[in-house]
């Protein structure tokens, strides 16, 4: 399984924690590959922005799974949600997280990171990633459940698939200037060309 962290640069200084958490946490034998944003990067991107790269890194096949967020965690969760392919949840607590693991078994996470990372702040985030990969995805919940909650997800992902279009067609209509800034971002782009299918 591979693991893409990326996150708005409005959450820089976010990424380390994020990046160290999911790597803590990961399924043994999972590679996380940490796409930023990071401090030092001289260009800004928008959840706007960073959606179309997490769309990217999903569609291509360059990653699993990817762990995002952004100030409220909501603006990230939704825009990606409008990626063809991306299955996004919306995690602010360890429970969240948990049951979006096994009854929606989607591809893709975002949490809120404008709070206050306090000591307990930390605690909480560490305990999030930690229960989002507790167990495997996709089991359902709860387990005297779990068989209709599985066909339930089964039919929310064919429901999405054909609902939307296909994500090269999406990017052939974004705005010009859109994908100018995405190709900015080259070592997602390095990465989607290295390791996409």
């Amino acid at each position: 399984m591979k693991i893409g962290v990326i996150q708005a640069s409005s959450q820089a200084s976010k990424n380390q924690i994020i990046y160290d958490a999911v790597s803590k946490y990961a399924p043994k034998g999972a590679e996380v590959i940490n796409f930023g944003c990071k401090t030092e990067e001289k260009e800004k991107y928008s959840y706007i922005e960073i959606s179309v790269l997490v769309g990217l890194l999903l569609a291509s096949k360059a990653v699993d799974f990817v762990f995002t967020g952004c100030s409220s965690g909501q603006g990230m969760m939704l825009a990606c949600n409008s990626m063809p392919g991306v299955l996004c949840g919306y995690a602010p607590t360890p429970k969240d997280a948990y049951l979006f693991a096994q009854i929606n078994d989607g591809n893709a996470i975002s949490v809120p990171l404008g709070e206050e990372y306090t000591w307990t702040g930390i605690e909480n985030f560490e305990e999030t990633v930690k229960a989002l990969f507790s167990e495997p995805f996709g089991q359902g919940y709860p387990k005297s459940e779990a068989a209709r909650k599985l066909e339930d997800t089964k039919k929310l992902k064919e429901i999405r698939r054909d609902g939307q279009i296909d994500f090269k067609e999406l990017f052939g209509k974004l705005d010009a200037s859109l994908i100018e800034k995405i190709k900015k971002k080259t070592d997602v782009i390095k990465y989607v060309e290295e390791n996409g299918k």
